[in-house]
């Protein structure tokens, strides 16, 4: 058992656990550091042991803030392979974890709330807060320039307050590094609504109008899983309140929505989303990198899934990844649902706990601003580097670009196309003011949020690309949600099915060549092979042949067993018949012998009483 205490060291906030005491030294060696991060980039630090499961440090931590919300967020760790993973709460956390101890682990948001509204408590929604201001400095959460002007405006209003001229130089908001890319124009945009719009507003109001302004968004809730499409084409699989959606370059091309998804499975490195809509079927095949995050793909889809699709947890069953004659994944879902999540919400009664928000205070120096803002901020890692960038990476295994030492400390800006937005800051007021009508600020780069396979913030010395391939296909494709554009993934999967059988044709043909001998091989091998042949059909012909003289012989000895019992049963009757014959004579014999003797004592009485009476007369 533990007990709770809470301390800080070194400007950070930790939570120790305390072990009462015990007998058992085993359990002392047992216990484990472990170490998680909160949304602020605080830490809080506790021991576990061996057999802990993942609930006990979910509800650790929604002990330490008082929440009570706590359906909506997960915690997410890194594998040794640098695969994530969402902690599950129902199994013992160093099975989970493949590593050694000391644990590092995340505390992030893992499923969105539909509407921001229906969330009970502030604590709750600053908790959220945090999470979409993560999503928007790495690039996840895209949207157009005014509305990017906007939330950049509700930031600024939610950690700084009003503003004052006497305290906020001109340049203010360049000290805030809110978006991946922002230019000079969107930092003026961002101050004019901050002075003029969101004035009077407390930290509270600004964070649920960012809320409010953020869950109407295309990405909000995404979190991007990258992958290839039939045609060799980069895009981002996510899962949102709404369904299954697929993203190519700044486009959404699918959306699935939850009651039109029938199944999501995997096999390899290959997610399938089979949907029907309008009594028509399709099914969408991608393709991962690895089979782990394929894995993680399907996991995340059908836990998703089970939040948003059903009204109660009662509902949910087991789903399996494969098909059935072949062995694949088992997963449940485990927890509340949206609505019950919501319900229970609307039912809390009891005094707001207190919220605590990191204080950021302002600097004029911009490398200090950054630096405490995002020290411990994720990297961001391109999937193809800018002409820009290209100068500053080092390339080793074959052309695979990894990270300067001197560029870990400040976020890598996703790459683009177009030119950097920072160059395109310096152009003219006259250049800025002839595209000042131009649709998108950040969306207009191509969709490319963090593909770092760590959750924020882990500091990692190197990140491999997800995919070395070459670069990436633009697909101009319309923003649709029917399903005729389906039927291109549907044939390349019928494509790849029938390859699979062409090479099970190949394997068997093979086979068949080398044991009839048109194939050279190894005399070692082949006689090897004969060898074993041989004996599997010995086994096969000697095994049923030792089964049946098992089965005669162990009848023999029934049959034995049988006649023995049988014949002790009759030996013992007869003795019984015999005893019981004897002692019925010895009866007869002395009932007899008493008989006689009575009648014999009769006749002697009588002739003493006759007799001397007739003497006398």
């Amino acid at each position: 058992m533990f007990a709770p205490c809470h301390c800080v060291q070194g400007g950070r906030r930790t939570m120790k656990m305390i072990r009462f005491r015990s007998s058992s030294i085993k359990s002392l060696s047992q216990e484990m550091k472990c170490t998680i991060r909160l949304l602020d980039d605080s830490e809080i630090s506790c021991q576990i042991q061996r057999e802990t499961k993942g609930q006990f440090l979910i509800d650790h931590i929604c002990n330490y803030y008082s929440l009570l919300e706590k359906d909506y967020f997960g915690i997410r760790y890194v594998d040794p392979e640098k695969q994530r993973h969402w902690l599950e709460p129902n199994k013992s956390i160093a099975k989970q974890m493949k590593s050694h101890p000391p644990y590092t682990m995340c505390f992030r948001v893992k499923f969105y709330p539909h509407e921001p509204l229906k969330i009970k408590e502030e604590l709750t929604r600053y908790l959220l807060y945090l999470q979409i201001k993560r999503d928007i400095f790495h690039g996840r959460l895209l949207c157009s320039f005014t509305d990017a002007a906007y939330l950049g405006a509700c930031i600024v209003q939610a950690e700084l307050g009003d503003y004052d001229p006497d305290e906020h130089p001109e340049n203010y908001i360049s000290d805030f590094e809110i978006f991946p890319k922002q230019s000079h124009k969107l930092e003026r945009k961002i101050m004019e609504i901050h002075r003029n719009e969101l004035r009077g507003q407390s930290p509270p109001v600004a964070e649920f109008n960012l809320l409010l302004k953020a869950h109407t968004l295309e990405t909000y809730g995404v979190d991007p899983h990258p992958c290839k499409d039939s045609t060799g084409t980069t895009t981002f699989l996510g899962f949102t309140a709404s369904g299954f959606v697929v993203f190519q370059g700044n486009k959404r091309i699918h959306l699935l929505k939850w009651s039109d998804v029938c199944k999501l499975k995997y096999e390899g490195k290959t997610f399938y989303a089979l949907g029907s809509q309008k009594e028509k079927k399709a099914m969408l095949a991608f393709h991962t990198s690895t089979p782990a995050a394929c894995k993680h793909l399907w996991k995340c889809g059908v836990e998703n899934q089970a939040f948003y699709k059903y009204a109660k947890s009662s509902q949910i069953k087991t789903v399996s990844s494969s098909k059935i004659f072949f062995k694949g994944s088992r997963f449940r879902y485990s927890g509340r649902v949206a609505k019950e999540v919501v319900e229970a919400s609307s039912k809390i009664q009891r005094d707001p706990p207190e919220v605590h928000r990191a204080n950021i205070t302002q600097s004029k120096s911009s490398h200090s601003l950054n630096k405490q803002l995002i020290i411990n901020m994720e990297p961001l890692q391109p999937l193809l580097p800018s002409p820009s960038e290209q100068e500053e990476e080092v390339h080793l295994d074959g052309g695979i670009p990894l990270l300067r030492e001197d560029d870990r400390t400040a976020p890598v800006i996703s790459s683009s196309p177009i030119k950097n937005l920072r160059e395109y800051g310096d152009f003219s007021r006259e250049h800025e003011e002839k595209i000042k009508e131009e649709p998108l600020a950040i969306s207009e780069l191509v969709y490319n949020p963090s593909t770092s396979l760590l959750p924020t913030p882990v500091d990692e010395d190197e990140i491999d690309m997800l995919f070395d391939c070459p670069s990436r296909l633009e697909l101009e494709r319309e923003d649709t949600d029917s399903f005729e554009d389906l039927e291109a993934d549907e044939n390349a999967f019928l494509m790849a099915e029938e390859e699979e059988l062409k090479e099970a044709r190949r394997a068997l043909t093979w086979s068949y060549d080398i044991l009839t001998g048109n194939i050279q091989v190894n005399p070692f091998v082949k006689s090897f092979s004969r060898l074993l042949v041989v004996g599997l059909g010995l086994l096969l012909f000697v095994f049923p042949l030792l089964l049946s003289l098992c089965l005669s012989v162990s009848l023999s000895l029934c049959l034995s067993l049988s006649l023995s019992l049988s014949l002790c049963l009759s030996v013992s009757l007869s003795l019984c018949l015999s005893v019981s014959l004897s002692v019925c004579l010895s009866v007869c014999l002395s009932v007899c012998l008493s008989v006689c003797l009575s009648l014999l004592f009769l006749s002697s009485l009588f002739s003493l009483l006759v007799f001397p009476a007739q003497r006398g007369g």
